[in-house]
Order: C-alpha cells, then structure tokens, then sequence
C-alpha cells in the first residue's frame, strides 16, 4: 500500500485536535493503518480528567519491537484572524502545508505511517513487531498519553526495544539534527507567608512580597552546574509572581511564585528538591515548597539505533546528523526508561506559531527516511 505522505498530512490538519481532542485525527491514522496490515487497538485514558483517546497500531510479533511514536493533539490556534490561511484548513501553497500542527507534529506521524505503509508493501511482515504508538496528549499534561501507551505495552508483555519518536527536531534542513535525550524539568510552587498591614505603618506588618523578592534573589544566585559533555547547564527560572493586591496601601500577607529548573544529569528531581529545600531553611520564615518534576534528564548511548539513524538520514538526504539533547521535554521521556530512544523529524522553526507551516518536500523526504530506517532496523 502506497500513502501518500502530503495527502495524510493534510488531512490531518484538517481534523482540528486541540489538546487532549484528537479523536477524529487518530480515527483517520487507525483507517489507514488498518488498510496497511496493522491491527488497531484504541486505548482512552482518563486518570488526569478528560477522557484521552490513543492509539496503538502494531503488526508482527515477537522481538525486536521497535515503536514509532507521534502525538496527534496541537496547542489552539490563536486568534485566526492572524493567519493568511483557516489554521485547519491544510492549504498547500507555493510547495508548503500551512496549518496548526503542519509541523508539531501531524507531518511527520503522517511521514511514519508513509515509511511504514511503504515497508511492510515492499519488504513483508518485519523480523519482530512494528508498532505505532499515536497519542492526544503530548501538548497537555502527557499523563494520559504515551507514558499509559508504555505501560500498557509492559503489562501485556509485549515492551519496546526500541523507540523513533517522530517530533521536529531538524533545525535548518531535514536531516540535520536529531536528538539522543533531554534536561530534566522540576517546577517549584513556592508560598511565603507574612502579616498583612498598612504601607503606613510597616513595622505593624511582615511584608510577604520582600520576603519573596530575597528568596527569589537565593534561587537566582544559585549555581546549579556548568554543563556536562552532553548536557548544556541547568537553567533555573522565574515564572510567575503573585500577590494578589490590587490595592496599593496594603502591604501583602502572602506572595506566591513558581520557579521551573531544567537540569542535566549532574542533577536528578529529587536530589534538586533537597537543594531547594535545605536553601529555605537557611533563609528561614514560613515558607512552603511544592515540586513537581515533570522529566528525569535521559541519554541514549551511541550504539546500534543511532548509528542505523544516522545511516538512514544519510541516504536520503546525504546528510550526517548531529545528535544532541538541546530543547524542552518531550514523550521521548517515557520511552527512555523502558528501551533505548532517538528522535528524528522536520524541520520546525514555525511550530506553534501562527501561519505553521513545512515543505512538502520534506514531508515526503521524513518518509523515505523513516522507511529507509526500518528497512535498516529490521535486517540487523
């Protein structure tokens, strides 16, 4: 079966998916990989709220199981009026795909879907199991996509070896960048208590906001690293401050702020934690820390998946890739604990901006490279 790679994409964008409501775009990849020979199972999760639909495409069996892994779910539009074009109408003009998630990511799942159509067409049922892992909920909170998707594959025993994830990591043209890990992520929900009073008469009152403006002076004074040999330096900023005052004579008895660190593996969420934690007790007062880490940081070795990556990427587009693990976090993340992880896709400077936008001449060369990778995978 031959698909063609443009025509998905654009059908694709056509199925406006804001996060988590990517059912109609799955329902569309399950008919076409059902008329490819794979077997299509819907998995809808709902621990975190919203019912989240995914899906899990997959035909052979055994091992090696190697899974592609897309996310179908987009962040919204914006204002319309913005765009030269409907932000979901897919238009294809001047040899480009425009529209919201043209490029995060509905080309490259429609690219995987081409590579892997084309395959099983030329090369028969592969040496293991292909599977496609898709999901609606990447851009949201990610607690009811992949990393359900990984734990569903390990409780039925059937656990990647191996995962391409398909997210646009090329930076000036298709091929030359791929990502082997990323930072960690931790956000810090802090809360400083004070007494509220009059700016008449301070010394009635324990100002919250000063107290959080000194503390928030500590964590920026902080030197978390330098960078490792893979990893840039940690990063540690400041998101939001709040005191909730609209009025200016009062002096504020609570001042709240949120802090994100993302961090190489000098660090992990917990040991990050105990830091932040032992500098609250230093600086003293009433003071609450709430963490969440988001991601560890993760790095997949150079070894068999990146040098048939690499291979891959140079047939096609005879280009060497550099690997690295710049960028913010991704369902590479989930992967990462569970089998070794790279991730290859488009060039995306426009993503989540408005007038998103690819070449189709990408799309249809992320096709070729992804079955030229598993024609490669798959006869190792």
């Amino acid at each position: 079966m031959n698909v063609d790679p443009v025509d998905l994409a654009r059908e694709l964008v056509r199925c406006p998916s804001v996060t988590p409501d990517a059912g109609p775009a799955l329902e569309l990849c399950a008919r076409v990989l059902g008329a490819a020979g794979f077997a299509c199972t819907r998995l809808d999760f709902a621990s975190a709220g919203p019912r989240v639909p995914n899906l899990v495409a997959t035909v052979g069996e055994g091992r090696p199981h190697l899974v592609l892994s897309g996310h179908l779910d987009t962040v919204p539009p914006g204002d319309p009026t913005r765009w030269s074009v409907p932000p979901f109408a897919g238009v294809v003009r001047d040899g480009r795909l425009f529209g919201r998630g043209a490029a995060d990511m509905k080309s490259g799942v429609a690219a995987m879907i081409a590579g892997a159509a084309r395959h099983l067409a030329r090369r028969g049922l592969p040496r293991g199991r292909l599977s496609l892992f898709l999901t609606g909920d990447e851009e949201g909170p990610a607690i009811d996509g992949s990393a359900q998707l990984v734990a569903w594959a390990v409780e039925r025993g059937m656990p990647p070896d191996a995962c391409l994830v398909g997210e646009p990591t090329s930076r000036e043209r298709l091929g030359d960048l791929a990502k082997i890990g990323r930072r960690g992520s931790l956000t810090a929900r802090l809360t400083v208590r004070g007494r509220q009073g009059h700016t008449a008469y301070p010394q009635r009152a324990d100002n919250a906001a000063h107290r959080m403006v000194r503390l928030l002076g500590a964590l920026l004074a902080l030197r978390l690293d330098e960078g490792t040999p893979w990893f840039e330096p940690s990063s540690l900023q400041i998101t939001s401050i709040d005191v909730d005052n609209p009025a200016s004579n009062v002096i504020p008895g609570e001042a709240r702020a949120v802090v994100n660190i993302r961090f190489n593996d000098r660090h992990s969420g917990a040991s990050l934690e105990r830091r932040l934690r032992g500098l609250l007790e230093t600086l003293g007062g009433e003071v609450s820390l709430e963490t969440t880490i988001g991601a560890e940081p993760f790095r997949t070795e150079e070894g068999p998946l990146t040098r048939t990556l690499a291979a891959a990427v140079s047939e096609i587009t005879g280009i060497e890739p550099r690997f690295d693990t710049s960028g913010g976090t991704s369902d590479a993340r989930f992967f990462a604990p569970v089998c070794q992880v790279v991730e290859f896709g488009l060039p995306g400077p426009t993503l989540h901006q408005v007038d998103e936008q690819v070449a189709t001449a990408d799309i249809e060369g992320l096709a070729r490279v992804y079955e030229a990778f598993l024609a490669r995978f798959f006869a190792a």
